[in-house]
């Protein structure tokens, strides 16, 4: 708490000559009783009133120093300054292919996904992060934010069908999924700059290569951690059909051999998630990334905080006028 007028608070000083008054000289001008001896009154006992006599005067004492309290305005605020915490920038790029639907991972690939990246979003409150997807195409979903809330809001937004209504191409183009990407982080004043790159593919699509994009990621200092997701062999796909969907098996095609050199070429790690487990264990690990010192600013706002002040201001001062006019009244 602190006082916008604290040369009000000088006015509390009054309270000692009134002190001084009260007990010596104002005692001296009260009526008085000449008696031939006292001697009898002299171990008589003191009755409750007697002994509170002076409370009225310390009612009056506090309702004054409340006053002056008002008067020097009291706020309350959260304070000002600077604080450091960890931090990193990073890109996730995500494969939204209709292949995603395949059910090897529970309920299928591209839920797995989403909740296995929601779950690494909310373990890392201080980073800038954003997200991109791609399919025959690619685009940004959410740029790099520290609005967690509105980028898992979006992520949730990811479905898969947007290549099956025509809303983009289908297929799988990892060189311009990884390309727009890297332009998020380009110009990126962190210390590390990673994507994490998820498909379940190979690249078919776009006017980039992989291995080129991955170069510009190089050229700029980022990393890139790539992640092949689907089991090995074939997977259980759910192809619609007239009236309804008819699982079929599907081969699973990831080109392995791109997404390691991606990584290499990079500085990243190449993984591989055959099931839903090995997926979380793949976050959890990326999650061990080194992070940079970011500073951030902390706002305050001041706050009156006089009522509490003014409420017992108020009530001493009733106290003491009922008590004075009442229990402690004096004649004359």
């Amino acid at each position: 708490m602190e006082f916008a007028n604290k040369e009000y608070l000088l006015l509390l000083v009054l309270l000692i000559p009134y002190i001084l008054w009260y007990f010596i000289y104002k005692k001296r001008g009260e009526p008085t009783l000449r008696m031939s001896d006292t001697n009898a009154y002299r171990y008589a006992p003191r009755s409750w009133r007697i002994k509170l006599m002076n409370l009225p005067m310390f009612l009056r004492c506090i309702t004054f120093v409340l006053v002056v309290v008002i008067l020097a305005r009291p706020q309350t605020h959260t304070s000002w300054g600077s604080k450091t915490v960890e931090g990193i920038d990073i890109m996730l790029a995500m494969d939204v292919s209709t292949s995603m639907l395949a059910e090897d991972l529970r309920p299928n690939r591209m839920e797995a996904a989403k909740e296995v990246a929601a779950e690494f979003i909310a373990d890392r409150p201080n980073d800038n992060i954003g997200l991109t997807i791609f399919a025959g195409e690619a685009f940004t979903q959410c740029p790099m934010t520290t609005d967690h809330t509105s980028l898992l809001n979006m992520l949730q937004t990811v479905r898969t069908d947007i290549a099956a209504r025509g809303l983009i191409e289908d297929g799988t183009a990892i060189g311009m999924g990884l390309a727009n990407a890297v332009s998020r982080l380009k110009d990126s004043k962190a210390k590390s700059k990673v994507v994490i790159l998820l498909t379940d593919g190979s690249n078919n699509r776009g006017d980039l290569s992989p291995m080129t994009s991955a170069n510009i990621a190089k050229s700029l200092g980022i990393r890139v951690y790539t992640i092949g997701i689907g089991t090995n062999k074939v997977a259980r796909y759910p192809m619609p059909v007239a009236g309804g969907v008819q699982y079929v098996n599907i081969p699973v095609e990831i080109d392995t051999q791109v997404l390691k050199d991606i990584a290499a070429t990079t500085d990243g790690n190449f993984y591989r998630a055959t099931n839903n487990r090995e997926l979380k264990q793949i976050y959890q690990d990326i999650d061990q990334l080194e992070k940079t010192k970011m500073r951030v600013k902390k706002f305050s706002k001041l706050y009156e905080a006089y009522q509490p002040f003014a409420f017992l201001a108020i009530l001493a001062l009733f106290l003491e006028i009922l008590l004075r006019t009442t229990l402690f009244r004096r004649i004359p």
